[in-house]
């Protein structure tokens, strides 16, 4: 078992994913960061904060790769204006493993433009407060506002992130704001196409997806951000898996599975792709977003961590540490599966680094032993009251962790 020495001079990498409800991924770092120079002012420390297609997922990348972002007025989760942001990165500031998993060939110019579009800064499900959280009232619209806004800036490629989605719309409201028309029965538009809508849906614009793009351009290739294996329908689907955690109630579930079965099928058939598409892992996330965007325009997905993990060269930098330190929120035997600081922890230990994981809450019936894990929950401590003191007490416990016997 790995072990933390303490008596020399040690080189840590802090990568900390979001502790969901009260820090990002880079103030978890900094907080990290002040406790352990607290204890050990003499080691040297390097942040690397983690995004996984959700929360911070657009400014991580942008700035870890020298870009700019762009803030936009776009519409809400539930038709109220917010302001949200996406980066915009030179392709050759890219890693180019990073580029390498964007799958682009050889048609996209070595000085094109890389946006980046993060969902949940439009669509988020932390936008609204848990009484307003509906999949029947809650549109993708804001996300598709930002890719127009994207492509009109001259990307030559959109990165989603889709994680933190409020909504469960196949991506109708995105596809609405990029030109797809959606209408009744009478030929009258059906805007926002929020599912509680979705039974006056009865044919889309006869026309090719007008993008009406302000540069004349059509939109450019889309690549989504991705680690959720989960397809449309299911008992493993978008309904029921993720849309009960958007204030789905369980008796409406069948209708909401129908009314998919219904507009996945339109879809398909308006854009000529196989029915197949509903059965592609992946194709459940973000409520169907991605699915949407497959389907309209021919989307591929990305294995996101590992999109991220290139893009900040993560493997490099825990191959130069010492000791690699990270958490989240909740650290369980999910956070072994693929994402985040799981990942972070197998391929740590594979490289025979000490890892420590401080979370909000661990479970540790799954997590290898040779993994010392520090929990932040203290025993009858109201929750709110915790969250709001995450960042204190993710200090103190670190400072606790590492200081000198």
């Amino acid at each position: 078992m790995p072990t933390t020495p303490t008596s020399r001079r040690l080189r840590v990498l802090l990568a900390f994913d979001k502790f969901k409800g009260s820090l990002t991924a880079p103030e978890a770092c900094a907080a990290a960061a002040a406790g352990l120079r607290a204890a050990q002012p003499d080691w040297e420390i390097e942040s690397c904060p983690l995004a996984d297609g959700g929360d911070g997922f657009a400014s991580i990348l942008t700035r870890a790769a020298g870009g700019r972002l762009e803030r936009r007025q776009v519409t809400g989760p539930r038709g109220d204006p917010i302001e949200a942001a996406f980066g915009l990165v030179p392709l050759a500031r890219i890693p180019v493993r990073a580029r390498q998993r964007l799958a682009l060939g050889s048609g996209l110019a070595a000085d094109a433009t890389v946006a980046l579009v993060e969902m949940a800064t439009a669509s988020g499900l932390a936008l609204l407060p848990p009484d307003q959280r509906d999949p029947w009232q809650t549109s993708s619209l804001g996300t598709g506002e930002l890719m127009r806004a994207a492509a009109d800036a001259g990307a030559g490629v959109i990165l989603l992130g889709v994680g933190g989605s409020a909504t469960h719309d196949l991506g109708l409201g995105a596809l609405a704001a990029l030109g797809l028309e959606l209408r009744d029965n009478h030929g009258e538009k059906v805007h926002p196409p929020v599912p509680a809508r979705w039974d006056d849906i009865t044919q889309f614009g006869a026309g090719p997806l007008a993008l009406s793009l302000s540069n004349g351009l059509p939109l450019p290739p889309v690549r989504i951000a991705c680690d959720v294996t989960n397809s449309l329908l299911g008992s493993n689907g978008a309904a029921a898996v993720f849309a009960p955690q958007k204030g789905l109630r369980p008796a409406d579930r069948a209708r909401l599975e129908h009314g998919t079965v219904r507009l996945a099928l339109m879809l398909t058939a308006r854009f000529r792709r196989p029915d197949s598409l509903i059965d592609q892992p992946g194709s459940g996330a973000a409520g169907g977003i991605a699915f949407g965007l497959m389907a309209a325009l021919g989307a591929e997905l990305v294995a996101g961590f590992e999109l991220v993990s290139d893009w900040l060269d993560l493997e490099a930098r825990m191959q130069a540490a010492d000791l690699v330190i990270t958490g989240e929120g909740r650290f369980d035997a999910s956070s072994l599966v693929g994402k985040g600081p799981g990942s972070v922890v197998r391929r740590a230990l594979a490289l025979g680094k000490t890892v420590h994981v401080f979370a909000g809450m661990i479970s540790t019936a799954e997590v290898p032993p040779a993994v010392r894990c520090h929990a932040l929950a203290t025993t009858g401590t109201p929750g709110a009251e915790q969250l709001a003191r995450t960042a204190v007490l993710l200090q103190q416990q670190v400072a606790t962790v590492f200081v000198s016997p």
